[in-house]
């Protein structure tokens, strides 16, 4: 996160109907609903340095939400999107984004569970837009919510303050009590202890109850869980992401019409090729005509307010799903990287990171970064040589002709 300062990309607090909500939350699952302070501390510590305050959301897939209070977070505050989820009742996904006084609120809520990037206060409405677009390529939501005059089809406007309202306040809480909250309930817990001494004694001094039958409390046990899948035993095929994605981007630059040109595109797994050309002159029946005959089969089309800009998202083909078990340990990969950049002469950025599971396990990986001139068809050769390796992102940039690839690599976890 960065700081809470007018220039960054999102912001922590909305207020609708006179009620302030708290936004922009980072939500992670919740394995023990019962206990959620070691998991909610665990995350804090290792994935969200400085995060202080917490939420949780309690259902079929419970969550906790992570805020920190440096970053204009304030304890007491509802959570919008526990609300929001809470308000619509029976609804398993949906994707939205609603214009609020502090900017546009993107939530995005996936078979009952919010994604981790899922509810983020935007100032920028274009990010927001983005947003909303590039997701809008995964189909089966049960609805979507957008501003009006975007001119989205099969939207629904954006009366978010009614359906806030329907649902619960669930609020931040600090994750570490103070010490003066922890001796209240020290006292509290003697004085209970005390009148219940004395009551008993006085019990025992002035009745005498017939003694009950010792019942031996039948134990019963709960059936073990099953081993939880490795993350890399159903991993998207590397070699299939940057062929599909190479394949449809081929298609989406020969779209060419006079006075427009098209701006960088990007392909991730899920959302498919999201780019959008730009007028600089000419008519925006021209940019129409254009995709009409291209053959390319859009799964969104946005119009710009100001007819100035076109913004389109496009399916890639099948993706399978491949067992990639890792085969080097931090060192051996950082060794294996680096010779491969002083071997090709080029600059592959990298850095570590951790994932956790659903129920607690750490997973330690290496982020990587490549931006070159060559297409993904002759860099598939030397990343599946990677076990346990994901391709997230590719990015084009037309006019330098540069390809940028994205993705993590899983190292080998100690025995």
């Amino acid at each position: 996160m960065v700081d809470q300062t007018e220039d960054k990309a999102w912001r922590s607090s909305f207020t609708e109907r006179g009620i302030t909500y708290a936004a922009s939350l980072f939500w992670q699952p919740l394995l023990n609903e019962a206990k959620p302070l070691p998991e909610v501390k665990e995350a804090a510590e290792n994935i969200l340095e400085g995060a202080d305050l917490y939420v949780t959301r309690k259902g079929k897939s419970s969550q906790f939400g992570l805020a920190a209070s440096s970053q204009g977070f304030t304890p007491g505050l509802p959570s919008a999107a526990v609300s929001l989820i809470t308000g619509l009742g029976a609804v398993t996904s949906f994707l939205g984004v609603f214009k609020v006084d502090t900017g546009w609120w993107y939530i995005c809520f996936r078979n009952e569970v919010i994604l981790s990037d899922g509810d983020t206060l935007f100032i920028n409405e274009k990010d927001a837009k983005n947003q909303l677009i590039a997701m809008l390529a995964v189909p089966d939501w049960d609805i979507i919510f957008a501003p009006a005059d975007w001119g989205i089809e099969d939207t629904k406007a954006d009366h978010l303050g009614p359906m806030l309202e329907k649902g619960i306040q669930t609020r931040l809480a600090k994750i570490n009590a103070s010490n003066d909250t922890l001796m209240l309930g020290v006292i509290v817990v003697c004085f209970a202890v005390i009148l219940w001494f004395g009551y008993s004694t006085l019990k025992d001094l002035f009745f005498t109850a017939p003694e009950e039958p010792v019942i031996e409390p039948v134990e019963v046990k709960e059936p073990p869980l099953p081993p939880e899948p490795k993350p890399w035993v159903e991993l998207n095929n590397p070699l299939d992401v940057m062929r599909q994605c190479y394949l449809t981007t081929k298609k989406v630059v020969q779209v060419v019409t006079p006075g427009w040109h098209i701006e960088g595109i990007t392909c991730t797994p899920n959302a498919g090729v999201v780019t959008s050309w730009r007028r600089d002159l000419g008519r925006l029946t021209w940019i129409e005509q254009a995709l009409n005959v291209s053959g390319v089969e859009f799964s969104s089309r946005v119009l710009g307010r100001d007819g100035s800009t076109v913004m389109v998202s496009v399916p890639i083909g099948e993706i399978t799903k491949l067992n990639s078990p890792p085969e080097y340990d931090e060192e051996d990969l950082i060794n294996v990287l680096n010779d491969i950049n002083q071997s090709l002469g080029i600059s592959i950025s990298f850095g570590p990171k951790t994932w956790m599971s659903p129920r607690g396990t750490k997973y330690k990986l290496m982020a990587y970064s490549i931006s070159s001139n060559n297409d993904p068809l002759i860099w598939s050769d030397l990343l599946m040589k990677f076990s346990g390796l994901t391709v997230d992102t590719i990015t084009y940039d037309i006019n330098s002709g540069m390809w940028t690839y994205k993705g993590e690599i899983y190292e080998k976890q100690p025995e």
